[in-house]
């Protein structure tokens, strides 16, 4: 396993409609919705671990704590960052940012578990 503090990783969006509150039952303003933001700070994180993990393991998300700060329009494109901060076994945490072009729109920490695929599907899908 290559996971070490510091890996960093990206996300970035151009907001739409989809991505709005009111389309996500998050709220009912045109707006980047809180859920959409935790999507996006996940998929940063799974950026960083891009190509640093072994054959057969991935990871999976085990808390997420964030402030939306600021609201973000549709159009505009916010840009998530997410810094690998703390390595504890096999759990590891993000520093994750949200920025759009008025500033930070959001931050947090976003806590993953790093699992044997294999063993992990076990425990939850058993075929009966």
């Amino acid at each position: 396993m290559n996971v070490a503090v510091g890996l960093k990783g990206e996300a970035r969006l151009v907001v739409g409609e989809a991505d709005t509150a009111n389309a996500l039952g998050s709220g009912d303003v045109n707006v980047l919705g809180t859920p959409r933001m935790v999507a996006l700070f996940e998929q940063a994180t799974i950026d960083a671990l891009r190509g640093m993990l072994e054959e057969g393991q991935s990871s999976v998300g085990m808390r997420v704590q964030i402030d939306h700060l600021q609201p973000t329009p549709v159009g505009a494109e916010v840009v998530v960052e997410a810094m690998l901060d703390k390595v504890e076994g096999r759990r590891i945490t993000f520093a994750v940012t949200a920025s759009d072009s008025g500033g930070l729109v959001a931050a947090g920490k976003v806590t993953r578990v790093l699992v044997d695929v294999q063993k992990f599907m076990s425990k939850c899908c058993r075929a009966d």
